[in-house]
């Protein structure tokens, strides 16, 4: 039965990720081929190229450990007034990500990577979900996390690519159609508990994305839910943590384990509405002690 590992995007919160590869690994479960869109893809193409054992998935949780938020959106006030100014479309440069995934893909083409690797992108000018599954690596994973307005698009074989979360956020309907007959869906959910609105314009606009990429990954279990043997890990809840925070890595990743283990647990992890497992929800705040 070929099997699928999906894994959606969620910034920061990827790291949840690298928790939900333990708990599947721990059981034996290995994929045929990976999908991945944004955080992860880029979780996918370190997977594919380094395997799924549990040195790798250290390495891969020191990766997310070691990040802070200006290797990702570095806030340059010279490059902020160009794009107030219209001399550029993103108030981030994209050198701290492409930096960071080229240190890490062994491979440098998508044909190459040792697990079959499928990348999901967003043509920017006509919104169509675009997936890569031949050609440059860096670019393919760079282009997947391209966050529209914070990172700038790219220009990948005649076409501008962005975060593929826009199209299709957790690409179920791409695993069936390349043959997935089993499909393990690895969401970060989304900062569901937040105190209140983010205080930043840069935090706004990425609290903002995660949500509509929820939506669409609801949407998108909702319509293949019967597709397919469909296996959705839930992200941890409530999430306290913005998508730009990535100080909280190794806890998100504990936390990814623990709630993906439990899933496993109970009919291997199969539910009668998976979609219900990452519905948008809100949590009242937190009340302090008087």
């Amino acid at each position: 039965m070929p099997t699928a590992f999906v894994l959606s995007g969620g910034c920061s919160l990827g790291a949840v990720q690298v928790g939900m590869l333990r708990a599947l690994a721990a059981r034996g479960i290995r994929p045929d081929f990976l999908v991945g869109t944004s955080a992860g893809a880029f979780n996918a193409a370190y997977v594919s190229g380094h395997g799924l054992t549990a040195g790798s998935l250290d390495r891969l949780e020191a990766v997310w450990a070691g990040l802070v938020r200006r290797d990702v959106f570095p806030l340059d006030p010279t490059r902020v007034l160009r794009s107030l100014g219209g001399a550029t479309n993103a108030l981030c440069s994209d050198r701290g990500l492409r930096s960071l995934v080229v240190r890490h893909l062994p491979f440098s083409r998508l044909e190459d990577a040792p697990i079959p690797l499928h990348v999901v992108a967003t043509d920017f000018l006509s919104g169509q979900e675009v997936l890569l599954s031949s050609g440059p690596a860096v670019d393919a994973v760079v282009a997947s996390g391209a966050i529209p307005g914070l990172l700038p698009s790219v220009p990948y074989e005649g076409a501008h690519l962005v975060d593929g979360g826009l199209a299709d956020n957790a690409a179920i309907s791409q695993a069936v159609a390349l043959g997935a007959r089993q499909v393990y869906v690895l969401p970060t959910g989304y900062s569901c508990a937040l105190p209140g609105p983010p205080r930043t314009p840069l935090g706004a606009a990425a609290h903002a994305f995660s949500i509509l990429v929820q939506q669409r990954l609801v949407t998108e279990l909702e319509r293949y839910a019967d597709s397919a043997r469909l296996v959705v890990l839930p992200s941890p809840c409530p999430i306290r943590v913005p998508a730009i925070d990535f100080g909280h890595a190794r806890q998100l990743a504990a936390d990814g384990r623990a709630s993906a283990e439990a899933a496993l647990a109970v009919h291997d992890g199969r539910r009668p509405d998976p979609a219900a497992a990452v519905a948008i929800h809100r949590h009242p705040p937190l009340r302090r002690p008087a």
